[in-house]
């Protein structure tokens, strides 16, 4: 950003009561809303924006430390900061939604607007690959395309540009009114209208609706292939795409929703009058996107950034304020692979790097290896396909088995506040990440959560909580399996642990005694129907008892577990269990003159049994997208993918046999492929001969034979297939609950069994 805007005219755009003193003299270049990618507060503005789980103004402090002194906030904070600013608004946002408004009406080049349900950011990056090769564009970085994404997008612009690409998202009715004022487009593209944030809209019309209201002023209106002018009173002058099959013949993508993608980056280049020459050769260069950012463990105990697919410099800065964001203190390193055609970069990339304080910065050239002599560090590592940094980053990872497990952070950010939307304000959240944590990664995923703002992580053991601890994670810890000889390490490593036995309790107060600690946080697990661990209601008045004449213990919460909250056709069994835990609560209420927070409702029991949220709940397997109520699913996203590739093709001449034991025997002749994933992986052997199988190029391979551990034969004679294409086992076309179905098992079984050694990568897209 390089704003050049004055504090006393920020003010004004904002319509802020000024509170402190306008520094003299300084001009803003740049505006903050995370205070992790703040590198040096200095002419930065930071905006105290209230998320789903975190508020802002709980960071003015932080921002205050690295050098920030103008604020904009709802509420001036008690704390005094010397010769700070603040700008006091009704909302942060909507100021600075105001801010991006009044920097977009500065330009008077072209602006061009692309929304719809599927393809945008696909869309934005191609139009960007055909129009940069006659013209200067900035563009939405990645998947900007929010109330908040859009804001920023549109404070990159810039007088060095001759036009800008905006992606524009709605996912409630009424936030595209917003989006309309402050883009204002000249051209308008929709890619299609599909059933993505269907769920918070009354039916697709209404979807539709609301999207097109994006096309009030435009000037131009391109509309996607497939897409019926008529639906929309706003659609009526658009000119509708259509796939000319001999100007795709080269795109070096071949699936529809690729081919529309570049239909409409053609059109809307020949439109800004790119000579077809061009576009032509530009075509079979058409990349492959780096929409998200991977991450995974790397040799030398370094965690590895994966950004090679392009050596975008606006992607090269959202990806160093990525790093910084993630590294907790750890040295950050930068590797970026040149190709001779981008040398003439160099200058800008020590520019773009400089402010971040890196400790170091390799620039490999062409064929060169880098010198990957550092730990304990997060290295970025950055590139064209040209530069073979791809090779060099999966050569990097800690395990390079070809089986891997993706985790969409992105999506599970979504699926948290998704589900956090149908709390009360005050109710509180406990995540599990038990199991590490459903088999995604017990480290990784809960350094994740913490940074959402949650109020409580969960563990089945000691052992898991004390690994967490080490790994810098704050959160309270509520450990529910808490064995009596790890009770130590509960004490050392502040952990709080379940009590559910008068045993357990009788142990727990010796150690505490030895250890002379007073009110030492505890849970009491009550057993109201599972007839598993826990209390007995009936046992209330001898625990209080214990509890009252012991100050070396202090209730944190009082919690039971749900036997069947995913049962919407008989709820009597569930709601005796929630009032029998609730009246348990009144009686240790009266006896104990102390608050503590009652908790029983599972991911299930929030989606179910809404009502009786109590002070806390307890998600679990939800946020990984997965419900056993319908309706709910809608409103979630997968998390979990599970790929490997093709080791080989083999012909099966009819009559061979395949696999251990010859259980299968060719009919007629088959091509079969065969698959590095087998029981040892936790693709299990009752898979075998057809009862599952994966999707290559979208087509469903049945297996043939038996599972090995560590390969799996599928049948490919009817689809083009070749050695390195990717698998899905668990993906787009077959869901965890559907594979969980073949394997006569539930979704919990099956992620928790997936093996150690297959690879976990987690995914950021935001």
């Amino acid at each position: 950003m390089n704003l050049a805007i004055d504090v006393s005219r920020l003010a004004q755009i904002s319509k802020a009561e000024v509170a402190g003193v306008i520094p003299e003299g300084l001009l803003l270049h740049s505006i903050s809303v995370d205070t992790r990618k703040i590198i040096s507060g200095f002419q930065v503005a930071y905006y105290a924006l209230k998320g789903e789980f975190k508020d802002g103004h709980d960071f003015i402090k932080d921002a205050y430390s690295k050098g920030v002194r103008v604020f904009i906030v709802s509420k001036k904070p008690t704390s005094n900061f010397e010769n700070a600013c603040f700008l006091v608004v009704n909302e942060p946002l909507t100021a600075l939604q105001a801010l991006a408004k009044f920097h977009r009406d500065q330009f008077q080049f072209p602006v061009i607007a692309i929304t719809g349900s599927v393809g945008k950011t696909t869309t934005k990056e191609w139009l960007y690959h055909l129009l940069s090769t006659q013209y200067r564009i900035i563009r939405s970085p990645k998947s900007y395309n929010s109330q908040l994404g859009v804001a920023l997008s549109l404070l990159e612009l810039n007088e060095d540009c001759d036009m800008a690409i905006i992606e524009v998202g709605i996912s409630r009715p009424g936030e595209m009114d917003v989006l309309e004022k402050m883009v204002s487009p000249d051209i308008a593209v929709l890619t299609n209208i599909g059933t993505a944030h269907l769920a918070n809209f009354k039916d697709i019309n209404q979807l539709f609706s609301e999207k097109t209201k994006l096309f009030l002023n435009a000037k131009k209106i391109f509309l996607g292939p497939g897409i019926n002018p008529s639906d929309s009173p706003f659609l009526k002058e658009g000119e509708l795409i259509k796939m000319e099959e001999e100007e795709l013949l080269s795109l070096p993508f071949k699936d529809v929703a690729s081919k529309r993608s570049a239909a409409i980056a053609i059109a809307v280049a020949k439109f800004f009058k790119v000579p077809m020459e061009k576009i032509m050769v530009a075509i079979p260069s058409t990349p492959r996107l780096a929409m998200r950012l991977e991450t995974y463990e790397g040799v030398n105990n370094n965690m590895i950034i994966n950004d090679t697919y392009n050596l975008d410099l606006d992607a090269l800065q959202h990806s160093l304020e990525f790093q910084a964001a993630i590294a907790n203190n750890r040295p950050r390193v930068l590797i970026i692979g040149l190709h001779e055609q981008d040398l003439p970069m160099l200058d800008k990339i020590y520019s773009i790097a400089k402010p971040f304080k890196l400790n170091e910065i390799q620039l490999i050239n062409s064929g060169e290896a880098p010198s990957f002599t550092f730990e304990n560090s997060v290295v970025l590592i950055k590139g064209t396909r040209k530069s073979n940094m791809q090779t060099w980053a999966m050569h990097l990872k800690l395990r390079k088995h070809k089986t891997q497990i993706e985790i969409n952070l992105s999506a599970l950010r979504q699926n948290l506040i998704a589900y956090k939307e149908s709390l009360h304000k005050q109710t509180k959240i406990l995540v599990m990440v038990k199991a590490q944590a459903y088999g995604s990664g017990l480290v990784r995923i809960a350094q994740f959560i913490e940074k959402t703002g949650v109020d409580y992580l969960g563990v089945a053991y000691v052992d898991e909580g004390v690994e967490l601890r080490k790994s810098g994670v704050l959160l309270p810890i509520l450990v529910m399996n808490a064995e009596e000889e790890a009770f130590g390490d509960c004490i050392n490593y502040n952990l709080e642990p379940a009590i559910y036995s008068f045993d357990q309790l009788d142990a727990l107060l010796h150690q505490l005694i030895a250890h002379n600690k007073e009110g030492f946080p505890i849970h009491l697990k009550f057993d109201t129907g599972m007839n598993r661990l826990g209390f007995l209601p009936t046992e209330i008045r001898k625990l209080v008892d214990i509890i009252r004449s012991q100050p070396e213990v202090s209730i944190k919460s009082v919690y039971s577990h749900l036997a069947e909250a995913d049962n919407r056709e008989d709820k009597r069994f569930t709601l005796d269990q929630i009032e029998l835990f609730v009246n348990s609560c009144e009686q240790i209420k009266k006896a104990i003159n102390q608050p503590f927070l009652r908790h029983i409702l599972n991911s299930e029991g929030i989606v179910n049994f809404g009502s009786n949220q109590l002070d806390m709940v307890r998600m679990g397997i939800g946020i990984f997208g997965i419900s056993a109520n319908p309706a709910w699913t809608k409103k979630l996203q997968p998390v979990i993918a599970w790929k490997s590739t093709v080791s080989q093709l083999k012909k099966v001449l009819k009559g061979q046999s395949v696999g251990y034991s010859r259980t299968f025997i060719a009919p007629t002749d088959l091509t079969i492929a065969v698959i590095p994933v087998g029981y040892g992986d936790g693709y299990r052997r009752s898979l075998s001969n057809g009862k599952g199988g994966v999707f290559i190029q979208g087509v469903f391979c049945p297996t043939v034979g038996n599972v090995c551990m560590d390969m799996i034969m599928v049948d490919v004679t009817h689809i083009n297939v070749n050695s390195g294409d990717e698998v899905e086992i668990i993906g787009p076309n077959q869901q965890v609950e559907t594979l969980a179905t073949q394997m006569a098992t539930i979704p919990y079984e099956l992620l928790t069994g997936i093996s150690q050694r297959v690879h976990r990568s987690y995914i950021n897209e935001d």
